[in-house]
């Protein structure tokens, strides 16, 4: 899921997803941002209402959209992005808690920053000043044992001596005592700290290494972490803020209450003006009522959901300025092919049976869906159009994008199921997605293949089922319909390939759901990282994406604009990509109720 990097976009293509962007903000329906009623009000309580929970509330592995919207509110990184309506600037890597963005060497291996004098956790005993130990000990939980990140690949092979720290990591009792231990008994040649000052050092030159820090992953820990296991209930109740605000109460898949943070100082944050006191999300709803509820204004901004469908027409027509239609370069969804399944006798590891699945596709249904044409378009590849390295092309093109099943029966006769085959769908209960599933069940049957549909809790799709290697192998879902949003912008195929598509890094909490794993694509990713001349890295990226669609890894459906609507309290909505949604520490309320 996530953003940019500190300086120009390269790559016509990269330029071209910015200048939509930036099209868009024009202030109708359609603007990624909106004026205010002019002066600032402080104070009041924000009401967000949504489907489903967090994924993990802990910054080493959380990974939802939504999530980071949390952690906006309760985390600090050591480098962020401000939330600005102008795109170049709001995808610009800038300091945040660190006093300047990283010194670095001549070389380009080695990254030197210093934490702002103030910044403090929200501790128990009371406020204590954030540390160089602290930023430390965010790298070394990376890769712990029981809830590791699932963008393993950004670390590892990439920070010096991340490799040596985080194999042996791997094979640690998954236990309280035996992670303190390893963490407080081993350290990352390539991490370390004096004071406040922290040093990384790098295996070689990367060019997006900022963009990667600006991720919640590496945020700094409180040495209290170590007291839990990793994203256990324990450690959910046990949170520790450094943000402007802070957890007060937190019931699983219901709700969170947010309060100000006593220990946060305004001072020291350049990108968080926290003007309303509290914050409600409320989880539970649906689409549907959740917009119902925000043009009646009982709701002010949605936590997880899109406009509906139906709704978006009238919205468009009568130029509400609280809609907001964004183009993040979200692939939307694609389908995953479980590659590990053991059902209808492994069929899924056979390619015709995947080119089957791509060809038997109708996109075109999917995206009616979604919210038809003006909103949303077929696609056939990997990468979107705002990533460094897109260039358009579709393996398995159909006419109109709407399928063809003649095609796909062939190619399972030749596979040798001649009389079609029995898969099982995965999808969540909330949003878009039961309408997906059931037209994927529609449309992939003309071609002989028989969807299950199997319905999950939406807060469960990812973390109970696609991230978990148990269920992937133990043929829990074949197919399912996630969906992803860049971690940056530009130069940032990195955030595609690398956690969804690299094998190597593949584990508990993974994002390469399916286990997907090129030996051609993983060297074309190693030559990509490697490469300085941005015209061959664009070069190398597109033929990563070609290989995996020679491989048809996945159906990739639809890219288009996310569909945002807020209420009529909510002043200074401006899109933060980070979050897809408004940044809910920057708003105000115009009653500052």
């Amino acid at each position: 899921m996530r953003r940019l990097r500190s300086r120009p976009l390269p790559g016509i293509a990269a330029l071209a997803g910015l200048a939509l962007l930036a099209a868009a903000c024009g202030g109708s329906s359609g603007s990624a941002g909106t004026g205010s009623s002019g002066t600032v009000v402080e104070g009041g309580h924000l009401r967000l209402l949504g489907a489903g929970d967090i994924d993990h509330l802990d910054t080493a592995s959380a990974y939802y959209s939504v999530t980071y919207s949390l952690l906006r509110a309760v985390t600090r990184q050591l480098v962020s992005y401000p939330n600005d309506a102008d795109p170049t600037k709001a995808r610009t890597v800038v300091a945040d808690m660190a006093t300047a963005m990283p010194t670095i060497s001549a070389d380009g291996l080695t990254y030197t920053m210093t934490i702002r004098d103030g910044v403090q956790w929200d501790a128990r005993s009371g406020p204590r000043q954030v540390t160089g130990a602290d930023a430390v000990r965010g790298f070394k939980r990376l890769c712990n044992p029981v809830e590791p990140t699932g963008a393993l690949g950004y670390f590892v092979g990439v920070i010096a001596g991340m490799k040596e720290f985080c194999d042996p990591f791997a094979k640690v009792p998954a236990n309280v005592a035996a992670i303190k231990a390893y963490v407080e008994g081993h350290e990352i040649s390539g991490v370390s700290a004096k004071g406040d000052t922290l040093t990384i050092k790098l295996v070689q030159p990367a060019g997006d290494f900022v963009n990667i820090l600006a991720l919640p992953f590496s945020s700094p820990a409180p040495v209290e972490s170590l007291d839990t296991l990793p994203d256990s209930p324990q450690a959910r109740a046990a949170f520790i803020s450094d943000g402007p605000y802070k957890i007060v109460k937190y019931v699983a898949e219901k709700s969170f209450e947010l309060v100000r943070n006593p220990a946060w100082k305004k001072s020291t944050d350049p990108l968080r003006a926290a003007h309303v006191e509290t914050i409600s999300i409320v989880e539970g709803s649906d689409e549907g009522p959740i917009q119902q509820q925000l043009q009646a204004g009982t709701a002010d901004m949605s936590w997880d959901t899109y406009v509906p469908t139906a709704q978006i027409p009238s919205l468009r027509a009568a130029k509400d300025p609280r809609l907001a239609l964004v183009d993040n370069g979200a692939i939307n969804p694609y389908i995953s092919i479980n590659l590990q399944s053991p059902n209808a006798g492994g069929a899924l590891k056979k390619l015709q049976v995947r080119q089957a699945i791509n060809y038997a596709t109708n996109k075109k249904a999917v995206v009616q869906v979604l919210g038809g044409p003006d909103v949303y378009a077929p696609t056939g590849q990997v990468l979107t159009p705002t990533l460094l390295g897109y260039k358009r092309f579709d393996p398995y093109a159909t006419p109109d994008s709407a399928g063809d099943p003649a095609k796909a029966k062939a190619l399972l006769a030749a596979a040798g199921y001649p009389n079609g085959l029995d898969l099982t769908f995965l999808y969540r209960n909330k949003g878009k997605a039961p309408a997906v599933a059931a037209t994927m069940q529609a449309e992939l049957k003309k071609a002989g293949i028989r969807l299950k549909l199997k319905v999950v809790p939406n807060a469960d799709f990812y973390t109970q089922h696609l991230s978990k290697p148990s269920a992937t192998k133990s043929g829990d879902w074949d197919l399912a319909a996630p969906g992803w949003n860049p971690d940056w912008q530009g130069n940032a195929a990195r955030s595609f390939l690398v956690p969804l598509l690299d094998g190597r890094q593949y584990g508990e909490g993974s994002t390469n759901y399916n286990d997907y794993n090129s030996p051609a694509v993983n060297a074309l990713i190693d030559k990509a990282l490697s490469e300085k001349d941005l015209t061959k890295v664009a070069d190398l990226w597109h033929q990563a994406d070609q290989q995996v669609m020679a491989d048809a890894a996945w159906v990739p459906v639809a890219t288009g604009k996310n569909p945002l609507f807020r209420g009529s309290r909510v002043q200074n909505w401006v899109y933060f990509d980070f979050a897809n949604n408004g940044d809910i520490t920057n708003v105000w309320l115009k009653d500052g109720k």
